[in-house]
C-alpha cells in the first residue's frame, strides 16, 4: 500500500457467532474514524448469509477499497478450515473468494484471534514487545495469537490443547464461568493453570487478556500466579476490527508488518 493510500480508512470488519460489526479505521494509528456499525449475524450463518452481510456494511460505509476481515475460524491461504459458532458449511469455505464477489473489493481473511493480537501488538498492550506474546480471549471460546520477535503464528488455537485430560476451553472460558456459575475467584484459579501450562509450553514474556472478561480484570487479577507479565487487552471490542484492517494496510509479499517485523498472514 502506498503511502498516499495509507491515508485513507480502511474498512475492518469482525465477524462474530452473534454479531458482525465493522468501522472505518486509520491504519496509521489504529484509531476507529466512523461509529461501528453491527449487524446480527444471520441464522443459519451459511457463507452466503453471512457473505450478504458483508456486503451490507459495505453499502452502508458507501466504501470502496480493501477490506479486511476477522473471521472465527483457522483460515489458510483465504480458506476456513473450521467453524467456530458459525455454520459448519464454512468448513473448507473459500471465504476471501466469497466475500470479494458479494461486495466487488479485494480482500483479506485472518482468524478472529490473530486479527485482535495484531491490534494488540500495533497499538495496545503489545506495542514495542519483541519477546514472546500470547494473547488470549476470553468469551464463549478462548481463542489465541501467538508472537515471537513481533512476528505471529497464526491459527494456534489454544484453547482446544487439552490440560489434565480435558480441553481447555470448556473448562476455562468465559462461557464455562458463567455455566458452571464460578465466581470471579474460583474462575481465576482455572485462568490461572491455564496461564502456567501455556508458560510452561511457550516461556512468554507477557500475556495479554482480552474478550469480555477482560474488563473484570481487577475482579480476578490476584488469582493468577504465573511466570510472566499478565495484563488486560487494551483495545477491548474493537481489537477484531483494528487488526483486520491493519492486516490490510500493512500487507507486503504475504505478510503483516508491525513495526519492523514481518508476520506471516494466512
Amino acid at each position: 500500500m502506498s503511502e498516499r493510500e495509507q491515508d485513507r480508512p480502511v474498512l475492518g470488519i469482525d465477524i462474530g457467532g452473534s454479531g458482525i460489526k465493522g468501522a472505518l479505521v486509520d491504519v496509521c494509528d489504529g484509531r476507529l474514524v466512523s461509529a461501528r456499525e453491527r449487524i446480527p449475524t444471520p441464522r443459519p450463518s451459511t457463507p452466503e448469509a453471512v457473505a450478504e452481510v458483508v456486503a451490507r456494511l459495505v453499502r452502508h460505509f458507501d466504501y470502496q477499497g480493501p477490506i479486511g476481515c476477522a473471521f472465527p475460524a483457522v483460515v489458510r491461504g483465504g480458506v476456513t478450515h473450521s467453524a467456530a459458532n458459525v455454520d459448519d458449511a464454512w468448513i473448507g469455505a473459500p471465504a476471501t473468494e466469497l466475500f470479494a464477489a458479494a461486495t466487488g473489493c479485494p480482500v483479506i481473511v485472518l482468524n478472529d484471534a490473530d486479527a485482535a493480537g495484531v491490534a494488540e501488538m500495533a497499538f495496545g498492550a503489545g506495542q514495542g514487545r519483541d519477546s514472546t506474546v500470547i494473547m488470549l480471549t476470553f468469551g464463549t471460546g478462548i481463542g489465541s495469537a501467538l508472537f515471537t520477535g513481533g512476528e505471529l503464528l497464526p491459527n494456534t488455537e489454544l484453547g482446544h490443547m487439552e490440560l489434565n485430560g480435558r480441553e481447555i476451553e470448556p473448562w476455562a472460558s468465559d462461557r464455562a464461568r458463567q455455566v458452571h456459575e464460578l465466581s470471579w475467584k474460583r474462575w481465576g484459579k482455572r485462568v490461572g493453570k491455564v496461564l502456567r501450562h501455556y508458560a510452561f509450553l511457550f516461556s512468554p514474556e507477557l500475556f495479554i487478556l482480552g474478550g469480555g472478561a477482560s474488563k473484570k480484570f481487577d475482579r480476578f487479577e490476584t488469582q493468577i500466579e504465573v511466570d510472566a507479565e499478565v495484563v488486560p487487552a487494551a483495545l477491548l471490542n474493537e481489537a477484531g476490527i483494528i487488526g483486520a484492517a491493519y492486516a490490510v494496510g500493512h500487507r507486503h509479499r504475504g505478510t503483516i508488518l508491525i513495526g519492523e517485523a514481518r508476520s506471516v498472514l494466512a
